[in-house]
């Protein structure tokens, strides 16, 4: 995206402009005689000093206080950073121009009375707010671009997956239909087949109707897990060495449809799973506010991990689009195993 690409060329120029009327309202407030009068020694230098505490607290508040903390709505958090920003404006201004600049030119830029730490502090507070205000404001609305940017690719991607999904498949009635019918004519003779194409109907309705939305429940999810490894463990006839767990409490929480299932494909996909002496471990933990799923398996020997494996690339594309920073995922491989992570706010 374009406003994304050169986005370093908007922040240069709000800087230009905020220096042009400041100027501009020195030179009707003050009257100064001509725009030249801006550039005499020493009073360049001074401007030049505070100019350089603006934007570098404007650049500490838009790289770091923005994104790391006022992105996952800690306030508090936020308003004690702006507390810690106003000071430090007031020190390092304070550095450049009553030290350095002191010791160069032999002139304080405040004058005795007002150099006291109380005055010095509430008199930067001023400028300090508008470095803080005007980068918040940018951030602002780069993020509400980027918001904008994530939900027309997310259109896209589904757009593309529903094509996807209608040009691979058959007539999902006529499928949901036949097993239907084996499922009557089974249950009274063999019950326990029955009971198995019943749970395998459900387990394609699911991948059919429930993945179409972009989030899906978490409960309906880890029951789809279920099902996809029960039917890997009557393939493998009760030889099937995984262990899986989930831990926490599963409410009423909502996940990103088909993401978990990326990590139980790659540990059937490209894994050994039917070596009891090395199982594979899958293992999923609820908490309050997030979700985390943690894989590790012995890998095939003729599988290429990283390359292959688990679409990192893809997923960490998917992930960036919902969650911003706001998740971590990592693999690695290590000897002759594979793990992966992923850890997701709920």
């Amino acid at each position: 995206m374009v406003v994304s690409k050169y986005r370093w060329k908007y922040h240069v120029l709000l800087g230009v402009l905020i220096i042009i009327m400041d100027m501009y309202g020195d030179y009707i407030y003050k009257q100064k005689n001509s725009w030249a009068d801006y550039f005499e020694y020493p009073l360049f230098l001074y401007t030049l000093a505070m100019y350089t505490t603006f934007f570098c607290i404007y650049i500490l508040n838009y790289k770091i206080l923005c994104p790391f903390i006022l992105s996952r709505k800690r306030i508090l958090q936020y308003i004690s950073g702006v507390i810690l920003l106003v000071f430090l404006y007031a020190g390092i201004r304070y550095l450049l121009e009553e030290v350095l600049l002191y010791s160069i030119t032999g002139l304080h830029n405040y004058g005795d009375n007002y150099r006291h730490f109380r005055y010095y502090v509430f008199d930067n507070s001023y400028y300090a707010s508008k470095s803080l205000l005007f980068s918040t404001a940018i951030y602002l609305f780069f993020r509400f671009v980027d918001h904008q940017d994530a939900i027309h690719r997310l259109k896209i991607e589904n757009k593309k997956a529903e094509l996807n999904l209608l040009k691979s498949q058959l007539d999902p009635h006529f499928l949901f239909n036949t097993l239907n019918s084996f499922y009557s004519d089974l249950i009274q003779s063999e019950p326990k087949i029955a009971t198995d194409i019943h749970r395998l109907s459900g387990l394609l309705r699911f991948v059919t109707y429930e993945t179409q939305q972009e989030t899906i429940s978490l409960q309906k999810d880890l029951k789809f897990i279920s099902d996809y490894i029960f039917f890997y463990k009557k393939r493998y006839e009760d030889n099937l060495a995984v262990d899986y767990q989930v831990h926490g409490t599963v409410a009423n929480q909502k996940i990103p449809a088909m993401l978990l299932i990326h990590f139980i494909e790659n540990v059937f996909k490209h894994g050994i799973v039917n070596d009891s002496s090395a199982p594979a471990t899958i293992t999923i933990t609820i908490h309050s506010k997030n979700l985390e799923i943690h894989t590790k398996n012995k890998k095939a020997l003729s599988e290429k991990y990283l390359e292959e494996g688990i679409g990192y690339m893809s997923i960490h594309q998917r992930l960036s689009i919902l969650f911003k920073n706001d998740f971590t995922l990592y693999q690695s491989e290590q000897k002759s195993y594979f793990e992966a992570y992923l850890k997701i706010p709920i």
